[in-house]
């Protein structure tokens, strides 16, 4: 089974591999399911930039130093719709904190059809196949979760919510804002009244025939729900304080050394583990990702709790602590609730500073600025 092994070593290895395919290769077969074990249409990237094992200006660089800009378009577009993602939830963090509400809320009594379906027992052939390839890898194809999805919403007619919770809690990758706004895309809450229809003849082309699903809903009307926030400001990005400052890396950021700590002086470094729900495949992809990191840094420690960050800080004597800017998600909520004798302060990449203001409405907003969102390389 294509199991990842979660550590930057194995990121950089698979987007070097990946580089000569990035342009007409991947433009003409991307949307081409082949199973479990032959994703190779795709990069696989997605569980390394999830937690930022490898930093998505240097998966740009890598890209466009074997092509042109315009051969690997597409390419580079789906790596700027995950910025694109976290910029628009970044400023709206009212829906995901709705998101996370509404979770809770329909735990008490989830139903029949929903303990089925989350053990392949649909009926769907296709559909039961994703939920096994699902709990055995951590891992889907783009493509397929969007048929997922919409089997889910309007077939099964299930809460969008309890599905996307069922990707975050299986998917290696599984990410706060691309999980929780695809699913409402899918639902017709993201780009209002616009949803996504799975249909038989899709499925069967792009997996190469190997389903036949019937009994498919024929129609997708937009699901009932809250309407899309306006949009805040995004937080002004900080200054590096001075003094004795403490380094502290976590999960969504785990690449310091790229674009960013080379500029640093550190009196300390350490990695915090957030305690986050997942299955035991994600947690221990996750628990391996930031061991990893902590033996790059040289060997800080990983901390774990509110109370391992004070004792921490304290026996540095920090005046200050700095990390890598904590998008809005669980590891931000963990953050944001610690309690330490001194600030902590985020600070963002070039890459989001300049990408993250342009995802105010639609995607086509920020690809405009692609252009100048690749300038920061």
């Amino acid at each position: 089974m294509d199991i990842f092994k979660l550590d930057r070593a194995a990121g950089l290895a698979r987007l070097k591999s990946f580089v000569p395919l990035a342009g007409r290769d991947y433009a003409e077969n991307r949307n081409y399911d082949h199973g479990p074990d032959r994703h190779h249409s795709v990069s696989r990237l997605s569980p390394y930039l999830r937690h930022r094992l490898i930093a998505e200006s240097e998966v740009a660089r890598a890209i466009l130093s074997h092509h042109s800009q315009q051969a690997c378009e597409k390419f580079i577009d789906e790596l700027c719709w995950r910025t694109y993602w976290k910029g628009w939830l970044e400023m709206r963090p009212a829906v995901w904190t709705r998101y996370c509400s509404d979770v809770a809320a329909l735990q008490a009594d989830k139903g029949a059809d929903y303990a089925t379906a989350i053990v392949g027992n649909s009926g769907i052939d296709c559909f039961d196949a994703w939920v096994r390839e699902l709990v055995d890898t951590g891992y889907l194809h783009n493509h397929a979760r969007m048929w997922f999805a919409s089997i889910w919403i309007f077939t099964l007619r299930l809460p969008w919510q309890l599905g996307a919770d069922f990707f975050l809690h299986y998917l290696i990758d599984g990410d706060p804002a691309s999980n929780t706004l695809s699913w409402r895309w899918v639902a017709g809450l993201h780009t209002p009244g616009k949803t996504y229809l799975a249909r038989p003849d899709n499925i069967a082309r792009y997996t190469g025939g190997r389903f036949a699903p019937r009994g498919l809903a024929t129609v997708a009307p937009p699901v009932d729900g809250w309407s899309n926030p306006d949009p805040v400001p995004l937080a002004v990005d900080a200054s590096e304080p001075v003094g004795r400052v403490g380094l502290l890396v976590h999960g969504d950021d785990l690449c310091p050394e790229v674009d960013w700590i080379d500029h640093q002086r550190f009196t300390a470094i350490a990695v915090l583990n957030v305690a986050a729900p997942g299955a035991p495949l994600v947690t221990a992809a996750r628990g391996h990702a930031l061991a990893d990191t902590a033996q790059r840094l040289g060997g800080a420690p990983v901390l774990a709790g509110h109370e391992a960050i004070a004792h921490w800080a304290a026996a540095a004597s920090l005046d200050a602590i700095v990390t890598p800017y904590v998008p809005v998600g669980g590891t931000r909520d963990a953050i944001g609730t610690a309690e330490t004798s001194v600030p902590i302060t985020m600070i963002r990449r070039a890459w989001d500073n300049v990408a993250w203001p342009c995802a105010r409405a639609g995607f086509f907003g920020l690809k405009k600025k692609i252009p100048a969102i690749l300038a920061t390389l």
